[in-house]
């Protein structure tokens, strides 16, 4: 007779398939997340910018990066001149990142479990990531990135919306999880849950809102208009439910 897994075999199972998934897919993690076209890259750059105004990254702050990847957000944040370190528990993906962050002092790499990190308390003025929260249980990890910020320090998550019509089928349908490279267990999920649980474990000023139109195949020719017109979508009671993604924000008291 088969026993049930325990939460603690369950978990060591869940991260064995993502560092696998992840071993797969790393020659080509990039154009699967779609970054690497020209509206990605540009979605890629308004994220950076994001995290560095959110976060108010510059001389002098030590920040983490949660699930860097390949370095894609490590590169472009380093220009805010703070001290950053990324985690990330693909080695395959850390080797893709160490190659393009070689030469930034301001930038160190460590491979850890997101749920249990390998860092002491308060040690980071700032914690951001793109796309990482929805491959974790969300709870988890955010109870330790508020174990790992100091007093008064900022948490920002740019994360796919369950809301968007792509993202919900990218998601929930089987193919489609194949055709999109999504990992076996990751889900995307809801502002409102999103909220509710960096509430819940002791963040305040939590602000959790829509955005991003722009989808990564519009043409060069067409970024700019799009762009605008997604601006004001995200502004638009209602319609900005359905952005592609959502922008987490949240301080440590």
């Amino acid at each position: 007779m088969d026993h049930p897994l325990t939460e603690e075999q369950a978990r060591a199972e869940r991260l064995a398939r993502e560092i696998d998934h992840h071993r797969q897919i790393a020659g080509q993690a990039e154009f699967i997340w779609t970054w690497d076209s020209p509206s990605g890259m540009r979605r890629a750059a308004r994220r950076a910018e994001l995290f560095v105004e959110h976060a108010a990254l510059g001389p002098g702050r030590r920040a983490l990066e949660l699930g860097c990847g390949t370095g894609v957000f490590l590169e472009k944040v380093a220009r805010s001149g703070a001290l950053l370190c990324g985690i990330d528990l693909s080695i395959d993906l850390l080797d893709k990142a160490r190659d393009r962050v070689a030469a930034l002092a301001n930038v160190r790499l460590t491979r850890g479990d997101a749920e249990r990190m390998p860092f002491p308390d308060g040690g980071f003025d700032a914690v951001y990531g793109s796309s990482i929260l929805h491959h974790l249980s969300l709870e988890r990890a955010m109870r330790e990135v508020f174990r790992v910020l100091r007093p008064g320090g900022e948490a920002v998550f740019a994360e796919p919306n369950i809301l968007n019509p792509q993202v919900a089928v990218m998601f929930r349908l089987g193919l489609a999880k194949k055709y999109w490279g999504v990992s076996p267990d990751e889900m995307a999920f809801s502002r409102f849950r999103a909220r509710r649980a960096l509430e819940d474990l002791g963040f305040r000023d939590v602000s959790v809102r829509p955005f991003d139109f722009l989808h990564p195949s519009v043409p060069p020719r067409w970024i700019g208009a799009v762009s605008r017109l997604g601006r004001a979508l995200e502004a638009a009671p209602l319609l900005r439910e359905i952005a592609g993604s959502m922008l987490i924000r949240g301080r440590k008291p």
